[in-house]
């Protein structure tokens, strides 16, 4: 009678900790696992819609002091070519091989001498180079591009690195995309931009859920800003809750299993 009462018991305490253990686990899963909400761009957008009062895509920036220009000169007169697409020593870096716009403003080009860039665009650089190489090559056509524009991205995008800005304008879509998106512990709805302007830094706070985006003087990234795709800190805390629960869960687990592995040594 006694060993039938005693394995009886055994057999009841099992199951009730076996239970409780089930009951405690469940409690904890729904206490881990709270809403989330959906994070996706453009989240104001609504479908078969015109959108007007956009940014001017058209802009065309100024040259400005100590920017390095890319400047590729061809002509029919190819011999000529390569001498001209030479720049100066004085005027660049080993490594960028460009044409510096100095102090004066102006760029060094062979035979021409002095140009001065500073305050024109790329365009206007390209037709005043194309006018004083008249005298020196047949049909010369000058292409510029910026060699020293940049975009830092940075924060929770798959690759963050530097973007070089050839042309003058580059979009916040853009420069995300070509960093390969934003991690999934990344809010869109809060991407930090900060921009130098003379003696200041000024920081913006973008929202890429929100189409009103289209319309921002910041949706267009100008030379040497820093955007910065901030983390999900909500996201981080529950799965940082979520993971040490499957821990302590595992522990609990085992200390169950090995209590009722012991008590029912005891008690057979």
């Amino acid at each position: 009678m006694n060993k039938q009462f005693y394995t009886g018991l055994a057999f009841k305490t099992q199951r009730f900790l076996v239970a409780c253990s089930i009951i405690v686990g469940f409690v904890f899963l729904l206490a881990s696992c709270t809403p989330t909400k959906p994070a996706y761009y453009f989240k104001t957008l609504k479908k078969d819609t015109t959108l007007s009062g956009l940014v001017n895509k058209d802009l065309e920036s100024k040259i400005s002091k100590g920017d390095n220009l890319g400047i590729n000169i061809s002509s029919l007169s190819k011999e000529e070519d390569v001498v001209f697409n030479l720049a100066p020593v004085s005027g660049a870096t080993a490594a960028s091989a460009g044409f510096v716009v100095n102090q004066d403003g102006n760029i060094i080009v062979h035979k021409i001498g002095a140009v001065k860039a500073i305050g024109l665009t790329r365009k206007e650089l390209a037709l005043e180079l194309q006018r004083n190489l008249a005298p020196y090559l047949k049909d010369p056509i000058v292409v510029v591009q910026y060699l020293n524009h940049k975009v830092t991205v940075m924060g929770e995008v798959e690759r963050p690195q530097v973007i070089n800005m050839a042309e003058e304008q580059l979009s916040i879509i853009d420069a995300i995309v070509i960093t390969g998106d934003v991690k999934q512990n990344a809010r869109r709805d809060n991407i930090m931009v900060i921009r130098e302007e003379g003696n200041e830094k000024k920081i913006k706070i973008l929202n890429l859920e929100d189409h009103s985006i289209f319309s921002s003087p910041w949706y267009y990234l100008q030379p040497n800003d820093i955007v910065y795709v901030l983390p999900d800190e909500e996201k981080r805390q529950r799965e940082e809750r979520r993971s040490r629960f499957q821990a302590n869960f595992a522990i609990a687990s085992a200390s169950i299993s090995l209590l009722v592995i012991l008590l029912d040594r005891i008690l057979r």
